[in-house]
């Protein structure tokens, strides 16, 4: 930004935090989750007080709020649904097919979750130059900005879910062999996991801004955290449905079916706790 006054935290070479004095005194405190989420500024007073000053817009407020509804609904059904077909296949009350067009619904909402989510960082508000508040950007559908922690993460998260979909669309076919198996459907599940994971990882990075913190009484906190559990859930499961070649079964069904059950429902209950992180 350029500020002569201006203090940047984060991790690594992304920046989360910018603490900066405006006009008016005291001293405002730009963190790109709050920004994108709720479309604030915190302001610590000159008497060390703070308060939130959302931006001046109220048709920005109104689309970070569907955004954010969005993407929580869609977290929140799509979670639902891949742990109702991971309870399906573990009692084997329906068929293969049956479970995989459970699974493959509930991938469609996770799509939309994802990219919804990069469609928030994409149109985050801005820190203005010395003010004490932020600016509103013009409507994109896409952009690139590797730099930026919040992109990154939810680009990654995005592309997961989209890998995952190539693992759910594989899972319709019918007649293949362990190694196939093991290629077509697996190995997709394992780099969705793995894009899982490193997006969360960037989630508590900026969250944390590049530290270690335990923050139990904040809300963005609980939601990175149940969902990078969710994360390695989700890996556990997968490391379990590996085909053994020799035996053409699964390492342990047990594990594959209710790791991705108990998973799933951390990313639906993440959904659950996204409603309420809005403007």
């Amino acid at each position: 930004m350029g500020r002569t006054d201006e203090r940047a935290e984060g991790a690594g070479p992304f920046t989360s935090r910018l603490t900066w004095r405006p006009a008016r005194g005291g001293a405002a405190i730009w963190e790109s989750r709050l920004a994108r989420k709720r479309g604030a500024l915190r302001i610590r007073t000159e008497r060390g007080t703070e308060h939130r000053a959302a931006i001046d817009d109220t048709a920005v407020l109104r689309r970070l709020g569907r955004l954010n509804a969005i993407a929580a609904g869609a977290f929140t059904v799509g979670g639902a649904l891949f742990a109702l077909g991971a309870a399906l296949t573990q009692l084997g009350t329906v068929g293969v097919r049956t479970s995989a067009s459970v699974y493959f619904a509930g991938g469609l909402f996770f799509n939309t979750g994802g990219y919804v989510s990069l469609l928030q960082a994409v149109n985050a508000p801005r820190p203005g130059s010395g003010a004490d508040r932020l600016v509103a950007t013009r409507w994109r559908w896409w952009s690139f900005e590797p730099m930026r922690i919040d992109w990154l993460s939810t680009f990654v998260l995005f592309v997961g879910t989209l890998v995952f979909g190539v693992n759910l669309l594989d899972s319709f076919l019918t007649g293949l062999s362990t190694q196939q198996v093991n290629r077509l459907i697996w190995a997709p599940d394992m780099v969705g996991c793995a894009l899982f994971l490193i997006s969360g990882h960037l989630a508590i990075a900026e969250v944390c801004h590049g530290r270690l913190c335990w923050r139990s009484r904040s809300l963005d906190w609980w939601i990175v955290m149940v969902n990078q559990l969710g994360s390695v859930l989700f890996l556990v499961a997968a490391l379990a449905a590996f085909t053994r070649p020799e035996t053409g079964s699964l390492v342990n069904v047990d594990i594959a079916n209710w790791g991705t059950f108990a998973g799933a429902l951390c990313f639906s209950f993440g959904g659950v706790l996204q409603f309420f992180e809005r403007p």
